[in-house]
């Protein structure tokens, strides 16, 4: 990204032309309104973390301090996290561990909480108190692998999606992963590490979950061709509560008639109709599912998709992000980012927003990641892409606008500066704080000023 359009990010808000009404609620004219953003971001003196004036920030964990429990040290890359009340103000965050196998801070494997005690990965707890301080800091799930996002489901239990298809006897792992893992953050002893089987073994990357009908959305991030794909679960129990998603279900994966790349579209409010097939063999036993034969109509792709959140009432729809696409690797067209709308009612995906390219000083940040919704029922996208690191806000009138940025500079002394990506920005349930991570070095931000609502 240029310096240039940088700075016009740092100074305030700037606009981009996209259909992006059925990302937000409230009326379009009201978010044209606020589409000033916060303000220009302030440097930190600290050096951590650059906000607009009237924001602070505070660090609730730091990759390789002590964890509360006396497990061990807080593990690395910090990735997907959700908040969930606890009572009484009280807060409670899960928060992914993306662990390879050679992740200096494992998570540490705790008794009846531990998948495969070869993998270094899973999610640690944070409870908050009313006060915002921390009170307590324990592991959750341990022993799985590249624990990327996730998403929360309606009965307040995260689900933790490993980001890898490495089998038994592949970086010395004991057992298969490509799993989704539900982690209970009140009690993670209830629910142990008992892999999803049923949602598939692939590079899971996150997921959102209907809340009226139970319908579990997935994403998949692959790098290279054939690309991700995009899935749907139809549980035998649908919206059972805690382990009842154990009980298994029907994989099936997006088809869009005449479409088999979702790089093509550049259009924002290009409409399609869309299909689901069934997964072959969900377990992956010989073929990953990518590859997998769906039949004459094929299958559709995308490179790269990550965030993926339910938005709206019963007459909502689940959004999801390609991060980027790029014809050098294989995909069919270039672009810095797409978030699609998919409408399970009419059967349909739109192409809401497309970012890019960087040199474009009228359209978003590249890369776009982890998103949830703002407090104004905007936007919250957290940028992973080259250069310097950002979350944005962007409203439904087309305002994009800086919120937060990363100015710990980890480059090496001497070099060129380099910067962690963020993950798992997520609000408290007053929607008066805002957690994110830094993914390198592994840190969670609480951050508190005047929201709007």
């Amino acid at each position: 990204m240029s310096v240039t359009r940088r700075s016009l990010l740092a100074a305030g808000s700037i606009a981009f032309s996209g259909a992006l009404g059925a990302l937000f609620t409230g009326d379009a004219g009201t978010a044209r309104a606020r589409e000033r953003g916060y303000g220009p971001l302030l440097p930190d003196p600290r050096g951590l973390l650059d906000l607009p004036a009237g924001f602070s920030y505070r660090v609730l964990s730091r990759a390789g301090d002590p964890l509360r429990s006396g497990e061990g040290a807080v593990p690395a890359n910090c990735d997907g996290m959700a908040a969930f009340g606890a009572g009484g103000g009280r807060v409670r965050l899960v928060r992914n561990h993306e662990n390879r196998v050679t992740a200096a801070l494992r998570v540490p494997a705790a008794r009846g909480m531990t998948y495969d005690p070869h993998a270094l990965g899973g999610c640690t707890v944070l409870e908050l108190g009313a006060d915002g301080r921390v009170t307590a800091e324990r592991v959750a799930l341990a022993g799985t692998a590249v624990n990327c996002a996730g998403g929360r489901t309606p009965w307040n239990t995260w689900l933790s999606c490993e980001e890898t298809e490495d089998r038994a006897g592949t970086s010395g792992y004991t057992h298969n992963h490509g799993h989704v893992f539900e982690v209970d953050p009140a009690d993670p002893r209830r629910s142990g590490a008992v892999p999803l089987t049923a949602m598939g073994r692939f590079a899971h990357e996150a997921v959102a979950v209907d809340p009226y009908r139970g319908v579990v959305y997935l994403t998949e991030d692959a790098f290279v061709r054939p690309f991700g794909l995009f899935y749907r679960f139809l549980p035998e129990r649908p919206l059972g509560g805690l382990g009842s998603l154990r009980a298994g279900g029907r994989l099936e994966a997006m088809r869009v008639p005449g479409l088999p790349d979702l790089s093509v579209v550049e259009e924002p409010g290009a409409e399609f109709p869309v299909e689901w097939a069934a997964v072959p063999d969900p377990s992956a036993a010989g073929t990953p599912i990518r590859h997998q034969d769906f039949g004459p109509g094929g299958i559709t792709h995308a490179q790269k998709l990550e965030g993926c959140y339910w938005g709206g009432g019963p007459l909502g729809g689940v959004h999801f992000v390609s991060s980027f696409a790029r014809s050098g690797e294989g995909a069919a067209a270039d672009h810095h980012g797409q978030v699609w709308f998919h409408d399970p009612v009419r059967g349909t995906i739109r192409l809401e927003v497309r970012f890019g390219p960087a040199a474009d000083v009228a359209l978003p940040g590249d890369s776009p990641d982890n998103i949830c919704l703002a407090p104004d029922g905007g936007l919250m996208v957290c940028e992973d892409g080259g250069g310097e690191q950002y979350v944005f806000g962007v409203t439904a009138g087309g305002g994009v606008y800086p919120v937060a940025r990363n100015a710990e500079d980890i480059g090496r002394p001497g070099g060129a500066a380099e910067y962690g990506e963020f993950a798992g920005v997520t609000f408290s349930p007053d929607l008066r704080t805002m957690y994110v991570n830094q993914y390198t070095p592994g840190t969670t931000f609480a951050v508190t000023g005047p929201w709007r609502h």
